[in-house]
């Protein structure tokens, strides 16, 4: 490839990244801290005055997830033939309707209805903008791309546990509501606004990029449909062979792995650190709950972008996703068992910043393998499936712990779930490394899945 080749190239992608990303981070901070802030809710005032248990606290933060994988694959499909514009603009207009009205449910019941009706909103989003993505950055560059828009993830975390908690303290008796009701209300708003931003500021792809010039969109075009036809030469599958296939199957069950470490950190972590000052005599205010809460996050958003760019740098994909899952699952199991807050405070960390190194390096494997519709249904239904863990995690979760009366159970079923999930990845067998765009590897094995 020539210097001016490269150089174009270069250019190319830098302006890409200043386009999109910043947007699609801020989407995907407010689509997090939308699905998890009931984890906030919760032990501050919600499930007290709705007479929720463990079991039903996890239940009704679980639901979200079944409405969701109900509409992933249709949604995605209709992302890939509307044009994500549209179709994200759509997302989030109905799941901000959905986050508003959280601030008035009169009971449990209701609660558990407009969860699932969150997840049915929300549907196709996350995995319609892995999808995106793929449309813009080619497959040795696009891990870190990933890792820039999932970084939201710790992020929305960090920021969303302290400014939630703020929210809950600040805005009890604010418009005659509770402090919990103000914060669903103050953090569903956003998703309406930047819906009308989403339609007029995002393109569906590179021939629409007015803002690159003619060379640049000749250069992007080329190097994509490049990619994309050796993708489809070395594994010509069809939408329906890709929603058949043993191998998606199998990373479906890595991804519920991993997102299963998420979510019962996510939703539980808040009411883990309330329960310290029975374990440990500590004190904590609503809103340094919420500080101590962000650590594990920040550490985490800190580690996951050079741990993409490592993989996207040596086209090794398959340990960059096990062995933070085997150090994160083998460390949160013992958090209950230390004997200061800082020691499991530690280890929680260390499972946070597992969860946080394997998401994004974890959709590079998908998309090594699948293009065009296949790509659109493949990845979303293993984001269906894998999400399938965010109901099941907090819902054992919650209920181990009305059954044994205390977390640790439910800790060590997150670390068993995960080190099960990195010896899947690793079984699974070579996958297509990302080489530099235009090139096709001879060496490329194959295990018994893709068959």
């Amino acid at each position: 490839m020539s210097t001016s080749t490269l150089d174009v190239g270069g250019a190319t992608l830098r302006k890409v990244s200043v386009r999109i990303m910043p947007l699609l981070i801020l989407l995907y901070f407010v689509n997090y801290l939308d699905r998890v802030n009931i984890g906030f809710a919760g032990p501050n005032g919600m499930n007290k005055e709705l007479g929720l248990s463990a079991t039903a606290f996890g239940l009704a933060s679980g639901i979200f997830f079944l409405g969701y994988l109900i509409l992933e694959v249709p949604s995605n499909l209709a992302l890939h033939r509307f044009g994500a514009r549209r179709w994200i603009a759509r997302i989030l207009l109905t799941w901000g309707a959905v986050a508003i009205a959280m601030a008035f449910v009169p009971n449990a019941t209701v609660l558990v209805v407009l969860r699932f009706l969150l997840g049915v909103a929300e549907a196709g989003f996350f995995p319609g903008i892995v999808l995106y993505l793929t449309y813009w950055f080619p497959a040795a560059q696009r891990a870190k791309a990933v890792a820039l828009f999932m970084v939201a993830i710790p992020v929305s975390t960090a920021i969303g546990s302290t400014l939630s908690s703020l929210l809950i303290s600040a805005g009890h008796g604010i418009m005659g509501l509770s402090g919990w009701r103000f914060m669903f209300l103050v953090e569903g708003v956003p998703a309406l606004l930047l819906a009308f931003v989403t339609w007029f500021f995002l393109t569906d792809g590179p021939e629409q990029a007015r803002w690159l010039t003619q060379e640049q969109r000749r250069w992007l075009t080329g190097e994509l449909e490049t990619e994309r036809q050796s993708t489809l030469d070395r594994h010509p599958w069809s939408l329906r062979e890709a929603l058949t296939r043993p191998r998606v199957f199998g990373l479906a069950f890595v991804y519920f792995a991993i997102v299963y470490g998420l979510y019962a950190l996510g939703f539980f972590l808040p009411t883990i650190i309330t329960e310290f000052g029975k374990q440990f005599g500590t004190k904590l205010s609503v809103p340094q709950a919420g500080l101590v809460n962000a650590v594990p996050y920040v550490v985490g958003a800190l580690v996951m972008v050079p741990w993409a760019r490592h993989g996207d740098r040596t086209g090794e994909r398959k340990w960059h996703v096990a062995l933070p899952m085997l150090v994160g699952g083998a460390a949160i199991p013992v958090a209950l068992y230390l004997g200061n807050p800082y020691a499991a405070m530690t280890a929680v960390t260390i499972c946070a910043v597992g969860v946080c190194a394997a998401l994004p390096t974890f959709w590079a494997l998908p998309s090594g393998f699948l293009a065009g519709s296949a790509a659109a249904g493949g990845i979303a239904l293993i984001n269906a499936l894998g999400n399938l863990s965010g109901f099941v995690a907090p819902y054992v979760t919650g209920w181990l712990r009305d059954l044994t009366g205390s977390q640790r159970s439910g800790l060590w079923v997150v670390g068993g779930c995960m080190i099960a999930g990195a010896v899947v990845a690793v079984a699974l067998g070579a996958v297509p490394r990302a080489r530099p765009t235009g090139t096709v590897t001879d060496d490329q094995a194959h295990s018994p899945l893709d068959r």
